[in-house]
C-alpha cells in the first residue's frame, strides 16, 4: 500500500524562480501562491461578490498616462524567455498569430492577432497554415513577414533564450535536437513560402494548436535586431506600445507605437499615451497608496492582489470598495496526492471524503477568498463540467479505513503563511480521520525541486495552486495527469500513471472541434477523479484595487487577472 522514503535526494538549485504577474503561468503559481506578490489569503469582509465586472465609474478616453504599480523588479521582454500572460505586459509590446479575447462576460476565446485566423488545419491534422494580415509592421515601420514569426520561434530553442513556453518544442515535427538559428540552422518543420504565408508541421495532431501560437514564443522577431543578451530590455515592438525607457530595478516606460494599427487589432484598444511600470514596489505601501487615490495614484493599479489585511482595509472604505474588482471562483488550489506512494485507491478515496474544503476555505478568508471546488478542470474554461464524487463525508472515509495500517503521512508545503494555513486546515481534516500527517516546510526552490525534479519520495501529499496557461482544458489536465510529467521539471506531482488515462489524453488534444474535444476533456476530469490522484479544494477569487480613474478594469475567472490591453485613464 506504501513506499516508504529512502534517503532524500541531494538538494539542487532551481531554475525557476518567482515571477510576478507580468510572468504569470502556471509554474508562479504553483511555486509562488501566497507569498507576497501572488498572495492568497484574502479576507472575509462581509463585502458582495464583485465578479468580473468593471470596479470604476470613470469614462474612457485616449491619452493620459496608466500607472502600474508591481512588487517585482524586472520585466523580462523577450518572447523567447517569457511565461507572461497574454492580456498582460508583454501583451502591450508583441503580438502573435493569434491572442486570447478575454472580456468581463464572456467565455476565453482563441481570435486572428497577426493572422487572418485561427489556423488552416489538413486533414490528418498534422499541418497548419496561417495568412498574415496585410499592413502590419515593427516600430520602425519595417512590414512584419513570416519570416520574421519563423525566426522568432527559432529563437526560443536556444539554450540562452531558456525559459519560456515551450509546447511547441515537443510538437514541431523533428525539433527534438534543435538548438536555434545562432549557428545558422534552421526547422524544416515550419515553411514560408512566401511574406504572408507560414506552414506549421507537427510530430502528431494536436487541437489546441490555435491556442499555443498565441503564446509569446510566437511574437515575430526580426534578426538584424536581435541581440539575446538585451533583447529583454529593448525589444522590437510589433504591438501599440514601444519600450521607450528602461530602468531596471525602477521603472519600464511604454510610449505609443505610431506605427501600429488599431485596424489590424481586435482586441487591444491602446488608449493610454503612455504606461508606466513602477518596479520594486512595497506591496503594503501601494495598497495603502492605492485606498488613498490620490495624485497620480488614481491613474494607478497594483499588479499584485489585495493581501488579507489590505482587503480588510478596502471593504470598510466606501469609496475604495467601491472600486474593488474581484474574480469569480478560478484557479485550482488542490491536494496532490503522491500515488506512486499511497497505492491503495480507498486510502486515497478516504483522504478526499475527509477533508474539510470548507476549512480550506476559511483559511483563505471566507467566500469572498474562494469557491469550493470539485473538478480538476477550472471554472471558466470551455469542458468544465460539474460534478462532486467525494462530498466531505467523515464516517464514510472511516469506512474506507477500516482494517488498514496508515503510516505518518508527510505533507510537503511551501514555507508562506498562507500555504502553511492550508495545510494545516489539511491536516486538521485528516487528523480527525484518524492519520498521523507531519507538515514539511521548505523554502520555494527547495519545494520545486522535490516535488518536479525529485524521485517522489520525500512526500505523500502536498498542496498546489494551478492556472493553466492557456483557456482549455487540456492544460488543466495534460501536464498534472499525464505520465510524460512525471518529474524532470514535469509537474505531475501525484505521480499518477494511468495507461488508459495517456490514451484518452491523448485523443483529446488531437481531437480538432473544439466542443467535441471540450466533451473529451469533461469525461476524463471524471476519470482520472475516480482514482483519486488529487482533491480539488477551492477555486481562488482574485481581488485586485485600480484608481478612480483608471477606465475598463475587470477580472473574469480566466485567467483571474486584469486584462492590460483594454485598459484607459479619464482625462
Amino acid at each position: 500500500m506504501f513506499a516508504r522514503p529512502t534517503t532524500p535526494p541531494a538538494s539542487v538549485r532551481s531554475n525557476t524562480s518567482q515571477p510576478g504577474p507580468h510572468a504569470l503561468s502556471r509554474r508562479s503559481l504553483l511555486i509562488g501562491a501566497g507569498a507576497s506578490g501572488l498572495a492568497l489569503a484574502l479576507a472575509a469582509c462581509g463585502a458582495n461578490s464583485r465578479s468580473a465586472t468593471t470596479a470604476t465609474a470613470a469614462t474612457a478616453s485616449a491619452g493620459g498616462t496608466l500607472y502600474v504599480l508591481s512588487t517585482d523588479t524586472d520585466i523580462n521582454w523577450d518572447p523567447a524567455k517569457s511565461q507572461s500572460l497574454a492580456i498582460t505586459s508583454l501583451g502591450l509590446v508583441h503580438r502573435r498569430l493569434t491572442t486570447w479575447d478575454i472580456t468581463a462576460d464572456g467565455v476565453p476565446a482563441v481570435v486572428p492577432d497577426l493572422a487572418t485566423d485561427t489556423g488552416t488545419i489538413s486533414e490528418d491534422g498534422l499541418t497548419w497554415t496561417y495568412t498574415l494580415k496585410e499592413d502590419i509592421t515593427f516600430e520602425d515601420g519595417t512590414p512584419i513577414t513570416s519570416t520574421h514569426i519563423k525566426y522568432g520561434l527559432e529563437r526560443s530553442f536556444a539554450s540562452a533564450l531558456s525559459g519560456g513556453l515551450g509546447y511547441h518544442k515537443t510538437l514541431l515535427a523533428d525539433a527534438a535536437d534543435y538548438t536555434g538559428p545562432y549557428d545558422g540552422e534552421h526547422l524544416d518543420s515550419i515553411e514560408t513560402p512566401d511574406e504572408r504565408t507560414i506552414i506549421f508541421h507537427l510530430d502528431h495532431p494536436y487541437g489546441d494548436w490555435p491556442w499555443i501560437v498565441s503564446l509569446p514564443a510566437f511574437a515575430p522577431v526580426p534578426e538584424d535586431r536581435d541581440d539575446p543578451a538585451t533583447y529583454a530590455q529593448a525589444p522590437v515592438a510589433s504591438g501599440p506600445y514601444r519600450v521607450e525607457a528602461y530602468q531596471q530595478g525602477n521603472s519600464v516606460t511604454l510610449a505609443r507605437n505610431e506605427s501600429w494599427s488599431a485596424t489590424t487589432d481586435e482586441v487591444r484598444t491602446a488608449l493610454p499615451e503612455r504606461i508606466v511600470f513602477s518596479l520594486g514596489q512595497d506591496e503594503d505601501t501601494v495598497s495603502q497608496r492605492l485606498i488613498a487615490d490620490s495624485g497620480d495614484d488614481q491613474y494607478a493599479f497594483s499588479a499584485q492582489l489585495l493581501t488579507a489585511s489590505k482587503l480588510a482595509q478596502v471593504s470598510a472604505n466606501p469609496d475604495a470598495s467601491a472600486r474593488l474588482a474581484t474574480s469569480d471562483p478560478g484557479p485550482l488550489l488542490y491536494l496532490a496526492i503522491n500515488t506512486e506512494r499511497i497505492t491503495d485507491p480507498d486510502v486515497r478515496k478516504a483522504i478526499a471524503y475527509a477533508v474539510d474544503k470548507t476549512a480550506v476555505q476559511r483559511a483563505l478568508g471566507g467566500e469572498l477568498g474562494a469557491g469550493i471546488a470539485t473538478t480538476y478542470i477550472t471554472p471558466g474554461i470551455p469542458g468544465q463540467e460539474d460534478y462532486d464524487l467525494y462530498s466531505t463525508d467523515l464516517e464514510q472515509a472511516k469506512a474506507l479505513l477500516e482494517g488498514k495500517d496508515v503510516p505518518e503521512l508527510v505533507l510537503l508545503s511551501q514555507n508562506n503563511e498562507a500555504r502553511l494555513a492550508i495545510s494545516e486546515a489539511v491536516q486538521q481534516s485528516l487528523t480527525e480521520l484518524g492519520l498521523k500527517v507531519t507538515i514539511d516546510p521548505q523554502s520555494s526552490d527547495a519545494y520545486t525541486e522535490r516535488a518536479t525534479q525529485g524521485d517522489g519520495s520525500t512526500y505523500d501529499l502536498t498542496v498546489v495552486s494551478w492556472n493553466p496557461d492557456y483557456p482549455s482544458a487540456n492544460a488543466n489536465i495534460q501536464p498534472l495527469y499525464a505520465s510524460s510529467e512525471i518529474g524532470q521539471g514535469g509537474y505531475n506531482i501525484s505521480r499518477y500513471s494511468n495507461a488508459e488515462v495517456d490514451q484518452l489524453i491523448t485523443e483529446a488534444s488531437q481531437e480538432s472541434d473544439p466542443e467535441a474535444a471540450a466533451t473529451k476533456w469533461a469525461a476524463l476530469d471524471r476519470r482520472i477523479a475516480e482514482d483519486v490522484p488529487a482533491v480539488p479544494l477551492v477555486n481562488r477569487r482574485n481581488s485586485f484595487l485600480p484608481g478612480s480613474k483608471v477606465t475598463g478594469f475587470f477580472v473574469a475567472p480566466f485567467p483571474a487577472y486584469p486584462n492590460y490591453l483594454v485598459l484607459g485613464v479619464s482625462q
